[in-house]
Order: C-alpha cells, then structure tokens, then sequence
C-alpha cells in the first residue's frame, strides 16, 4: 500500500522548483551582459546589427525575467513551508543574504524598466547604455548573494550553538564561509557562459535554417567568443573548487569520483559502472588526475568515501551528474574554441550544416550542464541541508498538504514554460529582423 511520505514530497517538490527555476535565473544573471558587450560594439562601431541585437534580447530577457520572478518567490514560499524546521535553524541567519539578494533584484529591475523605455529617448547612445550597468551589476550581485546561502548550507560557519539553537552570529562570517568564493564564481562564470551559448545557438539556428543574414552569423560569432572565453573561465574556477572540495567535503569530491579507497597517485574515472561486487567497471581511468585536481600534485593522497560513515555517504548518482557536467562543458570549451579558430583561418567546415548543426546544439547542451551541475551540488550535499548540523529529514516538514502543493506547482510550472515559450517565438517570429532593419533605416531617414 501506497504511503505518505512528507519528506520524499518536500525533497521532490523542492528540486522541481529548483530546476525549473535554475533555467531563468541563469539566463536572468548572464543575458545583461550578454546585451551590454553587444550594445557597446554597435556604438564602437557605429553597427546597427549589433545595436539591434541588444534591442532584441532586451525584449526576451524581460519574459524570463518575470517567469524568475514567480519561481524565485515560490521557492522563498517552499522554504518555510516545506523546511520549517531548517528556517527555525537558521533562517535568522540566512536573512541578511536573503534580503540583500530581493534588494539587488529591485535594483535591477528598475534601471531595466528604464532601459527599456528610454531606447530611442537619448539622442547618444552611449547615455542610454549607462542606464544597463545598474541592471548587469543587479543581476550578478543578486546571484552572489543566494549563491552565499547555498554555500552557508555547505559549510556553515560564523555562529556558536547552544542547546541545539545557533547564536552569536556573525552574518558577516556566514555569508563569507569558505564555500563562497568557488560557488560564488562558479556560478557567475557559468551563467555568463550558459547565455552567450543559448544566444549563439538560436543564431546558429537561424543560419541552420538557411537564413544567412549577417545579423545571424555576427551574432553567432559574438557569443561564440563570449562563451569561448567564459568556458576557459569555467574550467580555471572548477579546478579551484575541486581542491575546495578536498579540503571542506571530502565524501562529496569521493562520491562525485567513485573514489573508495584513501590512495596516493589517484585516477580519474569517468562514467562506468558498479557491479554487483561494489567494483568500477567499464569506466574511462585518467591516471594522477584526481590526485592534480584535488591537490595539485600527481602523487598526492586522496581521501576515499569508505573514511566516512555509510549514513553521511551522498548518494553514488552524483558520479553522474558530475561526469555529464564536465563533459559536456569540456565540449563547449573545444566546438567554440574550433570555430572561432576555424573563422580566422577561413576553415570552410565551419560553415557547413553538420557543424551548424554542433553549434545550435551548444545552448541546450549547456542548459543541461547546469543542470546536473546543480542536481551534483544539491545531492552531494545529502544527507544534509546543514552540514555537520542538521540532516534532510529533520529540517523538513510533517505537513499533510505537500502532495497537493507538488501537482499544483507541477502545473503552474507547465504553463509557466509553456507560456514563456510561445510568447518568445510570437514575439519573434512576428518580428523578424529584416522588418526592424528596415524600420529603423527609415527611422534613420526621417531624422
């Protein structure tokens, strides 16, 4: 007989939420920036392409920015409905980052109102775009700050506890733990690089399609520099946070590596699988390198999961999610750095459908790299939502309602989605490039 399992529902309910949202908000951190390096080319320039490419993407960041707005506060809701007892741990101490990440959104959104309207307002285009800053600055700081919550749940730190309760905080040490500064940038340096490759391959689609505007291919080319250069960035911070990771959460960097037994010299393996003996099979062994990841030295020790006790072990999955991470991102790092090689050199496979096809490919893929990058983080962290302090089950809640809410918000994330999509493709579709040249050349004219 079916039974009622309040934690299984709040986990299931809170991931969904997490992963549903973790698409805009990545997309809502990285576009402002994607749109103020094409916006500063076309005044550099004097390009009316790349002008227009920034006028574009305004109009569909402004979508994905309301949909995050939804699914941020639902995932405020989620935290003290679903995990009151975690808040009544440390919710007086997660409140400063909490706050400051609303007040960084409204900074944002208001220069981004501004920004939008004002377009044709300033006869100096230079002016206008200085209304953007506030509105790149707002998106970032507003992921630096929720980052600095997650990261307080790996390793909480500037508080004293008695008596099961945590006081003498120090907000100051809580925020600034020594996970920040890795998730911090690692988050950064993937939302930047996530959106110029979910910009590049919608241009890459459109040249896929036969639509060989030079719109497009600027496009294409833009944000195949950008994510090039984000992805190098992208592998510089996972290195530092796999030494991270050695020092602060071993079991999790062991989980993530199928590493049982404490060695020297240690391998890393990728994909594989365990057979019924507890052994690694089939996997892709890469001699020293997890020994160099995690310590910078090819003969250094490093620590197994058996060192841990089976009840504080993550969940042997995560092998996985962290194998998918970074091969796809070690794909997006090559294609990108192969086509911009390619275009310098005049390489004509570069053009051709079959690597158009790779390119369109790119942004999807990266979504998804995201993805499990977040699916590793979250499931890595178990069995805890507090390190050291506070296991899963215990921070949830004994709610009877839970069920209930996870069909409700299945469906409103299913018409969020679908919503978002359809109004995105009208909007573009209704407006196709060649229109709005046309339309601001005429504009152009009378003046």
């Amino acid at each position: 007989m079916w039974e009622y399992d309040p934690v299984m529902f709040s986990r299931t309910l809170t991931g969904l939420t997490l992963a549903f949202h973790i698409i805009y908000a990545t997309i809502g951190v990285g576009i402002p920036l994607m749109i103020a390096i094409a916006q500063w080319i076309g005044i550099k320039k004097n390009d009316e392409h790349y002008i227009l490419l920034a006028r574009r993407w305004t109009r569909g960041f402004v979508i994905t920015v309301a949909v995050g707005v939804v699914t941020g506060t639902a995932i405020g809701l989620q935290l003290s409905l679903l995990w009151p007892n975690f808040m009544e741990l440390a919710g007086h101490v997660i409140s400063l980052p909490l706050f400051m990440e609303t007040f960084a959104f409204f900074f944002e959104a208001i220069f981004l109102g501004i920004y939008l309207y004002t377009w044709d307002r300033f006869e100096n285009q230079k002016k206008h775009m200085l209304l953007l800053i506030p509105v790149a600055i707002g998106a970032s700081f507003s992921a630096f700050f929720i980052t600095m919550v997650n990261a307080f749940m790996n390793t909480p730190e500037g508080f004293d506890i008695v008596n099961g309760a945590l006081v003498n905080v120090d907000p100051i040490a809580a925020m600034f733990n020594p996970a920040t500064p890795t998730k911090v940038a690692h988050v950064l340096t993937t939302a930047y690089m996530t959106s110029a490759f979910v910009l590049g391959s919608i241009a890459a689609f459109h040249l896929f399609r036969g639509r060989n505007h030079v719109y497009h291919k600027k496009s294409l080319y833009l944000m195949m520099k950008v994510g090039l250069i984000f992805s190098i960035a992208t592998v510089i911070v996972g290195d530092f946070s796999g030494k991270f990771l050695a020092e602060y959460q071993p079991e999790k960097l062991a989980a993530a590596e199928w590493h049982f037994e404490t060695e020297e010299k240690a391998p890393l393996m990728m994909f594989g699988w365990i057979d019924d003996n507890g052994e690694v099979q089939g996997a892709i062994e890469i001699p020293y390198a997890l020994s160099i990841l995690a310590h910078s030295d090819p003969t250094a020790e490093v620590t197994g999961l058996n060192e841990f006790p089976e009840d504080e072990r993550p969940p042997l999955i995560v092998h996985y999610f962290f194998d998918l991470m970074v091969s796809i991102g070690i794909f997006l790092t090559l294609i990108s750095l192969f086509y911009w090689f390619g275009i310098g050199r005049g390489w004509k496979i570069v053009e051709k459908k079959f690597f158009n096809f790779l390119l369109v490919l790119s942004g999807p893929l990266a979504i998804v790299a995201i993805e499990m990058g977040w699916f590793y983080a979250e499931f890595g962290r178990q069995p805890w939502i507090l390190r050291g302090f506070m296991k899963t089950p215990e921070g949830a809640t004994s709610a009877a309602y839970v069920d209930t809410m996870l069909f409700l918000f299945v469906g409103l994330y299913a018409v969020l989605g679908t919503a978002s999509a359809i109004v995105l493709t009208k909007m573009f579709k209704n407006n196709p490039v060649e229109k709005e040249l046309e339309e601001h050349a005429l504009e152009r004219g009378d003046r």
